[in-house]
């Protein structure tokens, strides 16, 4: 199983943005710049983010992005859910129809496997990901 971009660019945001000091609201563009992604990509992804309330991000001077009671506290495994959805691992019903898929098991045993993955994620929260090392790394990253 693969990540797509943006979740994994989702996750980079929520990681930093879980290390920030609570007096730093950091722009989008700043947490691009910082996380190496493009700004494009990092706007759609925190809009996403403020959809699913994990992001609050507000305009104007003070403004910027902070992560949400529930954005810190929530489950890893529950986020890539909403982020990655929960479909076939693989197209069995695409533009080429899969000749086995009125007999086949991989479909099921693909959608077990992808639970099962999650499933190991749901315990860990954004406070887990980030602690040491990994917190003191992102805090350093764009410091000059």
């Amino acid at each position: 199983m693969r990540l797509t971009k943006s979740t994994d660019i989702a996750l980079r945001i929520v990681m930093r943005l879980a290390v920030v000091d609570g007096s730093e609201h950091p722009t989008t563009r700043d947490v691009a710049a910082v996380m190496g992604v493009q700004y494009t990509h990092a706007a759609k992804v925190v809009a996403q983010l403020q959809h699913l309330g994990v992001v609050e991000a507000r305009r104007g001077r003070g403004g910027g992005l902070t992560l949400t009671a529930a954005g810190r506290a929530g489950s890893i495994g529950r986020l890539m859910r909403e982020l990655e959805g929960v479909g076939d691992v693989v197209d069995c019903e695409g533009e080429l129809r899969c000749p086995l898929s009125s007999a086949c098991r991989l479909r099921h045993a693909l959608r077990q496997a992808q639970e099962a993955f999650y499933a190991s994620l749901d315990p860990l929260s954004v406070g887990d990901l980030v602690a040491q090392p990994t917190g003191p790394v992102l805090l350093g990253l764009g410091m000059k």
